[in-house]
């Protein structure tokens, strides 16, 4: 009886907190088991992705465990969000970083030593120092958490040596729960974060790492600038990341974006850092609605209303473009990820993989590049062909939600054609590039062609019939298919591999996938927002420009007043009592106490001015 009375006790605990401060009636999927394990002193390793509600894992023991959660975590650009947001909600919360002023710090430690934080966010390089060390033997630290998990390992894609001496933390703390969480890690990631944290017989979450909000497109990158410029109209007014390999790359994107009047903003490693804090607050606070940058860019934003993630260069691994396009959609609405793919970006980024000294750093990198670049040519569901690359296998034949399962893109028998460009890189005997192996098929009239008498040749102008974005296409596609190689140096030549012998001989066919019609691309952008309940625009779109001018007046991100699905759903249900409001997911009680009677103003003004609109 004492026993089901205190279960109950907990149970009443558990989700009262989790809907008067986080503003949920429910969990998501493996949140609830996390949360009672860490409330039951156990230790916890997670792999849960972007937008999977991880932080919410720690936070309310956190808000439940008397003393002080302390979360080591590299993303000192993201640590004043995380407290931000966490205060919104009521908690107590600070960070210690070496951003804070002197002043600032000493007012966090004092909190700390007083009992006062519920949270505590803390840079690994912090945790090194012998003297934090002593500190924290003097404070009531209810649970250690390690945020990044995956920065550990060194066979993870963001190794940091920082991390290493995180291993200490079972010992330091042999009496409170140590959770480590991460995004990303394949199953050998895992195990090796397993075996250096150390943990105590912990609970082992692997969460499913499929996104069903995220939208998978991959296009063959032509004209990048009309490219964006097409893309960012079809996503008017909304917040989006565009990722480019190099600075000049980010700054003359940027540049070309603003001149043609998107709100567009570069950032990238190279700008003061003045200008990067400015740019990512910019961007942050909606006042941009566009950030162009390098990878260095994403780490440190927390912003939920993210709808669209464009790669227009190749990223450099299946982590890598995980972790970037899981940025878009962390609020669980629709949103849509991009990638321009060509032959010109995989030879940018061997170029910087053979510059590298270490012959296993090397070795690595060429074999993530390779499944980058099977991703991107695969004619198999993007959503599938991502998940098994970290073990997971997907259900459904169809996900309906990726530029292969929707019909816009088909497999074409392509090996009539593909015989003429080997034949063609035979009789020039695998020494010219190409754009001149093109220039022979399509029988271009040029002086170099006439000048090593390639107008002679039987396969000179075999090619009319198609153009030469074709042509391109398809050698990209016997690149990326191993069918030939490109020699190394400043000329690259084509060379043919033993499976291009096979399809001059017949033996085997090739395919290769390409957009069935040019204006089928547009729906891309309407699917998954069809599938949602239907919202009154227009309302949104006042509650929105309300959010705004209550988070300009409180110096902090729109989101954090409420986010873009919250927004949604008061523009669906309508929502005009104290009551009613509490019932919409994301607002809890602190948030209804100090914004909740500005949007039911705005809810029952727009509801009197239009009844017939009312539910």
């Amino acid at each position: 009886m004492v026993g089901e009375t205190m279960k109950s006790s907990i149970n009443a605990a558990l989700f009262g907190t989790l809907h008067k401060v986080f503003g949920f009636r429910e969990f998501r999927p493996n949140q609830e088991s996390i949360v009672r394990a860490i409330l039951d002193k156990k230790d916890v390793f997670a792999v849960m992705p972007t937008g999977g509600g991880k932080s919410l894992c720690y936070q309310l023991p956190a808000v439940l465990l008397p003393g002080t959660c302390m979360v080591i975590s590299p993303l000192i650009s993201l640590m004043k969000d995380q407290v931000d947001g966490a205060r919104a909600n009521g908690i107590r919360a600070a960070f210690l970083n070496s951003s804070l002023l002197p002043e600032e710090r000493d007012s966090v430690m004092h909190d700390l030593l007083s009992n006062s934080l519920d949270l505590l966010y803390v840079a690994p390089e912090r945790f090194t120092l012998d003297y934090f060390r002593e500190m924290l033997c003097r404070v009531q630290i209810s649970m250690a958490v390690i945020d990044e998990a995956h920065c550990i390992s060194e066979w993870g894609h963001d190794f940091r040596p920082d991390y290493q001496n995180l291993s200490d933390l079972v010992t330091l703390f042999p009496d409170v729960p140590v959770a480590a969480f991460t995004a990303t890690a394949t199953h050998m990631v895992q195990h090796d974060i397993l075996d250096k944290l150390a943990l105590r017989n912990p609970l082992i979450i692997r969460a499913s790492f499929d996104r069903p909000n995220l939208f998978y497109d991959v296009r063959f990158k032509e004209n990048t600038d009309v490219q964006l410029v097409s893309l960012l109209k079809q996503n008017t007014g909304k917040s989006g990341i565009i990722y480019r390999t190099s600075r000049k790359s980010v700054d003359d994107t940027s540049a070309m974006l603003s001149a043609k009047g998107f709100r567009a903003l570069p950032y990238h490693a190279g700008l003061s850092d003045g200008n990067r804090k400015r740019n990512q607050e910019a961007f942050i606070r909606d006042e941009a609605d566009v950030i162009v940058a390098t990878i260095a860019f994403g780490m440190g934003i927390d912003k939920s209303n993210i709808r669209f993630v464009i790669h227009a260069d190749l990223p450099k691994s299946i982590e890598n473009y995980y972790q970037e396009t899981g940025r878009a959609g962390r609020d669980g609405e629709a949103a849509h990820c991009t990638l321009f793919f060509a032959q010109g970006d995989i030879s940018k980024l061997r170029f910087f993989i053979d510059a590298m000294l270490d012959e296993t750093e090397r070795k690595r990198a060429l074999d993530a590049l390779s499944k980058v670049i099977s991703f991107a040519s695969t004619s198999v569901c993007r959503r599938r062909t991502l998940l098994d690359y970290f073990g997971e296998h997907y259900q459904h034949e169809n996900c309906s939600s990726c530029d292969i399962c929707l019909g816009t893109r088909e497999v074409v028998d392509c090996t009539r054609d593909a015989q003429m460009l080997l034949s063609a890189i035979v009789r020039t005997e695998e020494r010219f590039g190409a754009m001149h192996i093109v220039d022979i098929v399509l029988g271009s009239n040029n002086q170099k062609i006439r000048d090593f008498g390639h107008d002679r040749l039987k396969t000179f102008g075999v090619g009319k019939g198609r153009n030469k974005k074709y042509w391109r296409q398809l050698i990209d596609e016997l690149l990326a298919q191993k069918v030939i190689e490109k020699s190394e140096g400043f000329y690259p030549t084509l060379f043919l591999l033993p499976k291009a012998v096979q399809i001059l001989k017949d033996e085997v066919s090739i395919d290769i996938v390409r957009v069935v019609e040019k204006k089928k691309e547009n729906k891309l952008y309407h699917t998954l927002e069809s599938q949602k309940a239907p919202c009154d625009q227009e309302l949104f779109e006042l509650l929105r420009v309300l959010c705004k001018q209550i988070a300009q007046e409180q110096g902090i991100p729109p989101y954090l007043v409420f986010s873009d699905r919250s927004l949604h759903e008061m523009a669906t249900i309508f929502p005009r009592t104290a009551e009613a409001m509490l019932s919409v997911s994301g607002i809890g009680e602190v948030k209804l106490r100090r914004y909740g009677r500005y949007f039911l103003r705005i809810i029952n003004r727009y509801c009197s001015t239009y009844p017939e609109r009312t539910p």
